[in-house]
Protein backbone atom coordinates (compact mmCIF):
# COMPACT_ATOMS: atom_id res chain seq x y z
CA UNK A 1 0.00 0.00 0.00
CA UNK A 2 2.74 2.36 0.63
CA UNK A 3 4.47 1.76 -2.34
CA UNK A 4 1.61 2.33 -4.25
CA UNK A 5 0.89 5.91 -2.60
CA UNK A 6 4.57 6.58 -3.22
CA UNK A 7 4.42 5.63 -6.58
CA UNK A 8 1.12 8.21 -7.42
CA UNK A 9 2.51 10.75 -5.58
CA UNK A 10 5.83 10.27 -7.62
CA UNK A 11 3.96 10.68 -10.67
CA UNK A 12 1.27 13.36 -9.38
CA UNK A 13 4.82 15.28 -8.90
CA UNK A 14 6.29 14.35 -12.65
CA UNK A 15 2.98 15.23 -13.90
CA UNK A 16 3.41 18.48 -11.88
CA UNK A 17 6.30 19.36 -12.81
CA UNK A 18 5.91 19.04 -17.22
CA UNK A 19 2.95 20.81 -16.86
CA UNK A 20 4.81 23.84 -14.78
CA UNK A 21 7.67 23.49 -17.42
CA UNK A 22 5.28 23.68 -20.63
CA UNK A 23 3.50 26.49 -18.94
CA UNK A 24 6.38 28.33 -17.93
CA UNK A 25 9.90 27.76 -19.86
CA UNK A 26 12.76 29.37 -21.82
CA UNK A 27 11.65 29.47 -25.08
CA UNK A 28 13.37 26.90 -27.42
CA UNK A 29 14.31 27.10 -31.09
CA UNK A 30 15.79 30.32 -30.46
CA UNK A 31 18.96 28.21 -31.66
CA UNK A 32 21.92 28.01 -28.96
CA UNK A 33 21.69 31.85 -28.72
CA UNK A 34 18.95 33.04 -26.24
CA UNK A 35 18.18 36.08 -28.81
CA UNK A 36 14.92 37.11 -29.46
CA UNK A 37 14.54 36.52 -33.20
CA UNK A 38 14.08 39.37 -35.16
CA UNK A 39 10.72 40.61 -36.98
CA UNK A 40 9.00 43.31 -39.16
CA UNK A 41 4.90 42.64 -39.24
CA UNK A 42 2.56 45.28 -40.33
CA UNK A 43 0.80 46.98 -37.64
CA UNK A 44 -2.81 48.08 -37.20
CA UNK A 45 -2.32 51.65 -38.91
CA UNK A 46 -0.16 49.37 -41.36
CA UNK A 47 2.91 50.95 -40.37
CA UNK A 48 5.66 48.49 -39.99
CA UNK A 49 6.18 47.17 -35.97
CA UNK A 50 10.28 45.79 -35.48
CA UNK A 51 11.08 43.98 -33.23
CA UNK A 52 14.85 45.11 -32.88
CA UNK A 53 13.74 48.68 -32.34
CA UNK A 54 11.89 47.73 -28.80
CA UNK A 55 15.86 46.51 -28.02
CA UNK A 56 16.53 48.13 -24.44
CA UNK A 57 12.68 47.66 -23.42
CA UNK A 58 11.28 44.86 -21.51
CA UNK A 59 8.85 43.24 -24.13
CA UNK A 60 5.94 40.87 -23.57
CA UNK A 61 4.61 39.20 -27.01
CA UNK A 62 0.98 38.33 -26.71
CA UNK A 63 0.14 35.89 -29.76
CA UNK A 64 -3.23 35.99 -29.75
CA UNK A 65 -6.66 34.75 -32.24
CA UNK A 66 -9.78 36.47 -32.42
CA UNK A 67 -11.68 33.01 -32.30
CA UNK A 68 -9.83 32.26 -28.99
CA UNK A 69 -11.97 32.24 -26.36
CA UNK A 70 -9.13 32.58 -23.31
CA UNK A 71 -7.60 35.30 -25.92
CA UNK A 72 -10.93 37.18 -24.81
CA UNK A 73 -10.81 37.32 -21.30
CA UNK A 74 -7.10 38.00 -21.51
CA UNK A 75 -6.94 40.80 -23.47
CA UNK A 76 -8.33 43.83 -21.36
CA UNK A 77 -6.29 42.46 -18.79
CA UNK A 78 -3.30 42.74 -20.72
CA UNK A 79 -4.17 46.27 -21.51
CA UNK A 80 -4.13 47.09 -17.77
CA UNK A 81 -0.58 45.51 -17.39
CA UNK A 82 0.22 47.66 -20.14
CA UNK A 83 -0.70 50.95 -18.89
CA UNK A 84 0.29 50.25 -16.03
CA UNK A 85 3.94 49.53 -16.57
CA UNK A 86 4.73 51.46 -19.95
CA UNK A 87 6.12 53.89 -18.34
CA UNK A 88 9.07 51.99 -16.57
CA UNK A 89 10.52 51.13 -20.06
CA UNK A 90 8.49 48.03 -20.41
CA UNK A 91 6.17 47.40 -23.61
CA UNK A 92 3.59 45.00 -24.90
CA UNK A 93 2.97 43.47 -28.52
CA UNK A 94 -0.29 42.15 -29.43
CA UNK A 95 0.63 39.71 -32.51
CA UNK A 96 -2.71 38.95 -34.05
CA UNK A 97 -2.45 35.25 -36.06
CA UNK A 98 -5.17 35.25 -37.54
CA UNK A 99 -4.85 34.41 -41.69
CA UNK A 100 -7.11 37.44 -42.54
CA UNK A 101 -7.12 39.88 -40.14
CA UNK A 102 -11.01 41.40 -40.69
CA UNK A 103 -11.86 38.93 -37.52
CA UNK A 104 -9.66 40.67 -35.27
CA UNK A 105 -9.67 44.12 -36.59
CA UNK A 106 -14.00 43.62 -35.08
CA UNK A 107 -12.89 42.25 -32.38
CA UNK A 108 -10.33 44.95 -31.59
CA UNK A 109 -13.00 47.57 -32.18
CA UNK A 110 -15.33 45.59 -29.44
CA UNK A 111 -12.20 45.42 -27.08
CA UNK A 112 -9.90 48.12 -27.93
CA UNK A 113 -6.63 48.26 -26.01
CA UNK A 114 -3.92 50.74 -26.25
CA UNK A 115 -0.48 48.63 -26.78
CA UNK A 116 0.51 48.36 -30.55
CA UNK A 117 -0.89 44.99 -32.76
CA UNK A 118 0.69 43.07 -35.21
CA UNK A 119 -0.75 40.98 -37.74
CA UNK A 120 1.56 37.67 -38.60
CA UNK A 121 -0.75 36.24 -41.13
CA UNK A 122 1.18 33.65 -42.50
CA UNK A 123 2.48 32.93 -39.22
CA UNK A 124 6.13 33.28 -39.72
CA UNK A 125 6.58 35.00 -36.61
CA UNK A 126 4.45 32.43 -34.71
CA UNK A 127 6.96 29.87 -35.81
CA UNK A 128 9.68 31.44 -35.35
CA UNK A 129 8.77 31.71 -31.52
CA UNK A 130 7.09 27.62 -31.86
CA UNK A 131 4.17 29.05 -30.52
CA UNK A 132 2.05 26.10 -30.35
CA UNK A 133 -1.30 26.93 -28.47
CA UNK A 134 -3.39 30.28 -28.38
CA UNK A 135 -3.01 32.46 -26.38
CA UNK A 136 0.83 32.27 -25.81
CA UNK A 137 3.06 35.13 -23.96
CA UNK A 138 6.99 35.66 -24.71
CA UNK A 139 8.76 37.70 -22.17
CA UNK A 140 11.82 39.53 -23.88
CA UNK A 141 14.60 40.73 -21.65
CA UNK A 142 16.19 44.71 -22.21
CA UNK A 143 19.02 42.85 -23.81
CA UNK A 144 16.77 41.26 -26.95
CA UNK A 145 16.66 37.87 -25.20
CA UNK A 146 14.13 35.53 -24.49
CA UNK A 147 13.62 34.89 -21.06
CA UNK A 148 10.15 32.51 -21.13
CA UNK A 149 7.42 31.41 -22.90
CA UNK A 150 4.23 30.78 -21.78
CA UNK A 151 1.13 28.81 -23.32
CA UNK A 152 -2.34 29.13 -22.88
CA UNK A 153 -4.07 31.35 -20.42
CA UNK A 154 -6.41 30.84 -17.04
CA UNK A 155 -7.61 33.46 -15.19
CA UNK A 156 -4.63 34.22 -12.35
CA UNK A 157 -1.97 33.76 -15.20
CA UNK A 158 -1.72 37.55 -14.98
CA UNK A 159 0.10 37.20 -11.60
CA UNK A 160 2.93 35.03 -13.23
CA UNK A 161 3.03 37.76 -15.89
CA UNK A 162 3.27 40.71 -13.41
CA UNK A 163 6.20 38.67 -11.33
CA UNK A 164 8.02 37.75 -14.76
CA UNK A 165 7.76 41.54 -15.84
CA UNK A 166 8.32 43.29 -12.20
CA UNK A 167 11.88 40.90 -12.26
CA UNK A 168 13.02 41.43 -15.47
CA UNK A 169 12.81 45.20 -15.34
CA UNK A 170 15.04 44.85 -11.85
CA UNK A 171 17.74 43.67 -13.65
Amino acid sequence: MKATSNSAFIKAATCLSLLLFTLISPAHGTGTSSAAPAFSLPGKSGEAIELAKLKGQVVMLNFWASWCGPCRTEMPLMDQIYKKYSSLGFTMLGVNVDTDSTDAQKFLSQVPVSFPIAFDRTNNVSKLYEVSAMPSTVFIDRKGNVRALHRGYKPGDEAEYLAQIRALLKE
